[in-house]
């Protein structure tokens, strides 16, 4: 028998074992991490908090980003993102709240969460089913994200609501890409760790939530 055909055949298993374990570790920690998020919102709209406002929200979140990305190998990565979602869905909880109080707030609320949940579902199943490399779309992901980033500060710092507007847009667009690239990732063996790919998929339906929320409550008139 051919011995190099029996080691690439190993090879091969041993590789899909250990990607169908990242797949499965990673959706594990998601539905986890949003459950926590979710609870973490409730508790800050039931106590009615107030946001904490952009500079500490980014402030806190690209700190316990970074803590998160430190420690990924070790247990107190999951201590991190558990920090950083709960700390997301704080933030969460006085803009659900001032969307609530608006006229038809609440359909604008469940439209946004039901149209991000069937996004993320279809275009998780996609990158699954169909297997296709995404891998293509990192370059243009990464300086689309960094340029509506910067020009969606500029539209809340100099107040310009057009502008804002269209940065939504982009997320949305940006944040489906990120999805099938990120799942495309774990398929192909790109990322191996778990919780950074928790990470990146959480961020990715975050701010496609806010980003459907924002754009279906203008279009319904709630802004």
């Amino acid at each position: 028998m051919n011995t190099p055909t029996i080691n690439t055949t190993v090879q091969t298993q041993t590789a899909v074992l250990a990607t169908n374990k990242v797949i499965r570790n990673t959706y594990s920690l998601l539905s986890m991490t949003l459950l926590f998020s979710a609870l973490t919102a409730g508790v800050s709209m039931s106590l009615n908090l107030p946001h904490p406002g952009i500079l500490l929200t980014l402030g806190g979140f690209f700190a316990l980003l970074f803590a998160t990305a430190k420690f990924r190998n070790s247990s107190l990565g999951l201590v991190f993102v558990f920090a950083l979602t709960g700390f997301m869905g704080y933030t969460l909880g006085p803009i659900l709240n001032a969307y609530l109080a608006m006229p038809n707030g609440a359909q604008v609320v469940m439209m946004a969460m039901g149209t991000t949940g069937a996004m993320f579902l279809g275009l998780s199943s996609y990158a699954l089913i169909s297997r296709k490399d995404f891998s293509f779309m990192g370059g243009f992901l990464m300086v689309g994200i960094i340029v509506a980033f910067l020009t969606g500060l500029g539209a809340i710092f100099f107040e310009m609501p057009g502008l804002s507007l269209a940065v939504s847009s982009m997320f949305v667009l940006l944040m489906a890409g990120l999805i099938l690239y990120q799942t495309s990732n774990i398929i192909h063996g790109g990322e191996t760790n778990y919780i950074m790919a928790t990470v990146t998929l959480y961020v990715a339906i975050f701010n496609l939530f806010t980003s459907l929320l924002h754009l279906l409550g203008f279009m319904n008139g709630d802004e």
